[in-house]
């Protein structure tokens, strides 16, 4: 799994739904580190298989850590993180976390949201000093998350093969993707992993197990393939394991290539990628990644 974690900054927030990326945008080939960096580990300056992440507008970066069991804040340019949530061990207490998958902020509450994965809950923590976690879904398979401007919360549940919508004050949800059991059908997902909704709700899922990204319309009920389809590859039609999605405001889908240590870009309506960053072998030198997520 990769040990540290590169991107290029944003300036909104990375699960925004409206991320304008100009169309003939390139990026630099040889990343920085951003937070960890400093070996595996649970010193404040390091990470230990950090996986989703989520980057404020103010380029905070909050990442959860998975096997320090914790949220970790790091802002920009600083050398070390502070435990936001979780990081006292693993464990079901109110203020333990187990496995963190992923997390986001909800302004409007001044909260994160975490995936809370082997505890098989969601939680929400303050980010006012808050010492303890309340559980806001349970017994969920749950990975990645997302929240819509409306404040509704996207959730995707790899053990059901689907993505449930909460709206506010919803306590069972909406299937929004998926929910048809494991399986490569357009109806269907198979170990899903990370989810982004778009401005007109539209639902984009890494469905990991198929090797490829989904887009679910706002109410139809099967979704189209927009990255991967031809089996699991390096080629440039072709994704190995995705991982982590964000998609721009013209449609196109940008997608953690996990197995091929890459970051692919499709436009919208391609029937190939092309790689923005990576795929030159798993590896810790500033021109690699190493599992992305």
């Amino acid at each position: 799994m990769t040990k540290n974690v590169c991107f290029s900054a944003a300036f909104v927030p990375l699960r925004a739904s409206s991320i304008d990326i100009h169309p003939n945008a390139r990026w630099q080939q040889n990343g920085i580190t951003v937070a960890g960096g400093n070996g595996e580990g649970n010193g404040i300056n390091q990470l230990s298989n950090p996986l989703g992440l989520y980057v404020d507008d103010d380029q905070t970066i909050y990442v959860a850590d998975q096997l320090s069991h914790r949220i970790v804040e790091w802002p920009w340019g600083a050398t070390s993180g502070q435990v936001v949530a979780g990081g006292n061990g693993e464990g079901s207490g109110d203020h333990q976390l187990s496995n963190p998958r992923d997390v986001i902020v909800d302004k409007e509450r001044d909260s994160l949201i975490i995936s809370d994965n082997l505890n098989r809950r969601v939680v929400r923590w303050s980010r006012r000093n808050g010492t303890s976690g309340e559980t806001i879904i349970s017994n969920i398979d749950c990975v990645g998350l997302t929240m819509d401007e409306n404040g509704s919360l996207y959730v995707v549940d790899y053990g059901k093969h689907e993505v449930r919508r909460y709206r506010r004050g919803e306590s069972e949800g909406t299937v929004v993707a998926g929910g048809n059991g494991s399986g490569n059908r357009l109806d269907q997902l198979s170990y899903p992993q990370y989810v982004f909704v778009d401005r007109d709700h539209s639902v984009y899922v890494s469905d990991l197990g198929n090797d490829r990204v989904m887009k679910w319309m706002e109410g139809e009920k099967q979704g189209i393939v927009v990255a991967g389809r031809q089996g699991q590859a390096n080629g440039l039609k072709q994704l190995y394991y995705t991982e982590g999605v964000v998609v721009d405001q013209l449609g196109t889908v940008y997608v953690a290539d996990f197995d091929n240590n890459r970051i692919m870009r499709w436009s919208k309506g391609a029937t190939q990628g092309s790689v923005i960053v990576g795929g030159n072998g798993g590896g810790e030198q500033s021109n690699q990644l190493n599992r992305p997520i």
